[in-house]
């Protein structure tokens, strides 16, 4: 594959495929077009009594795009990732071009956790998240899906389905359910950085009042 531009980047979003590489040591970038593809419903992310105890007794902080950076070297942080030297410049460009957003979890100063991913009208595209501390990848997943729905989004998708997502309630649909859903989402508009950060007790209280 040619070297990737932005543009064709989000083109790609666009029609429903995206870019990886097989490792890190890789230079080659291919595109993936899920024959089954992985989404979370909005209205459908389960949180445990575990999970809800954690946060509610968390002094864990909360950002959005505060060291995007950071958050794509810790997801890449591990023995086998897709993130290679060309994806993570990729990644870091379309933030800053306001296209990819972080949402952060912070122990004090040190960042813990976090997710990234990529929007596009009402979508969004999550790409990957870590974890350093127990429960700091859950926590920000959670609060991911609560500035979802707050900022009127209406697509998450997760690219696959893990079993680590299944049990938050994540499904696998179609390729053609899925290109309805991107579809639809394409034509609305939603800002990442809209409302502000909510504490997690915040998010876990909203969250419990809906469930």
């Amino acid at each position: 594959m040619s070297e990737l531009t932005l543009d064709m980047v989000l083109h790609g979003y666009s029609i429903g495929i995206f870019p990886m590489a097989e490792n890190r040591h890789d230079r080659e970038v291919f595109w993936v077009d899920p024959r089954r593809r992985g989404v979370m419903p909005l209205e459908g992310f389960h949180i445990s009594r575990s999970l809800r105890k954690a946060m509610r007794t968390s002094a864990f902080e909360m950002a959005i795009n505060r060291d995007f950076n950071g958050v794509v070297a810790g997801c890449a942080d591990r023995v086998d990732t897709w993130i290679n030297d060309e994806i993570f410049s990729l990644y870091n460009k379309l933030h800053d071009n306001g296209h990819a957003h972080s949402l952060e979890i912070y122990d004090s100063t040190e960042l813990v956790g976090g997710v990234y991913g990529v929007t596009l009208g009402t979508a969004f595209f999550g790409e990957s998240m870590f974890s350093r501390r127990t429960n700091a990848s859950k926590m920000a997943l959670a609060a991911l899906v609560d500035r979802l729905r707050r900022a009127g989004f209406t697509l998450f998708d997760t690219q696959f389905l893990t079993e680590h997502l299944a049990s938050l309630g994540a499904q696998e649909i179609t390729r053609a359910q899925y290109h309805l859903k991107l579809e639809q989402a394409l034509e609305g508009h939603a800002q990442f950085g809209d409302p502000a950060p909510a504490s997690l007790q915040e998010v876990v209280q909203r969250m419990t009042q809906t469930s």
